[in-house]
């Protein structure tokens, strides 16, 4: 396991503690055995946050359609994870500053 493979996986399980709903179905996607579901389903998603304007879609879409596509697309792996360690520090800054606003 390379390591860019290494600090992918790390994003994913940081991601599994940060959001304890999702870690049924994002264990269950990153398998081997649901290509055929999550390949597809990447693409949609994607396809789907480039339609953010449009009332059902969102561009929530985007990112975890990117980062479904980067499980079976080793080039994306650095980027993405490099995208969710900035998002999860942005997250932590914005958790911290609604921390101290309320008290």
């Amino acid at each position: 396991m390379t390591r860019r493979e290494r600090r992918f996986q790390r994003q994913f399980r940081a991601l599994e503690r940060m959001i304890p709903p999702l870690r049924g179905p994002m264990s269950h996607l990153r398998r081997s055995s649901w290509f055929p579901i999550r390949f597809p389903l990447a693409v949609v998603l994607t396809l789907g946050g480039l339609l953010w304007f449009l009332p059902v879609l969102g561009l929530w879409m985007l990112p975890a359609g990117l980062l479904l596509l980067a499980v079976d697309l080793p080039t994306l792996r650095g980027p993405i994870s490099a995208f969710v360690i900035r998002g999860r520090r942005v997250a932590k800054r914005w958790s911290r500053r609604w921390r101290d606003w309320r008290a």
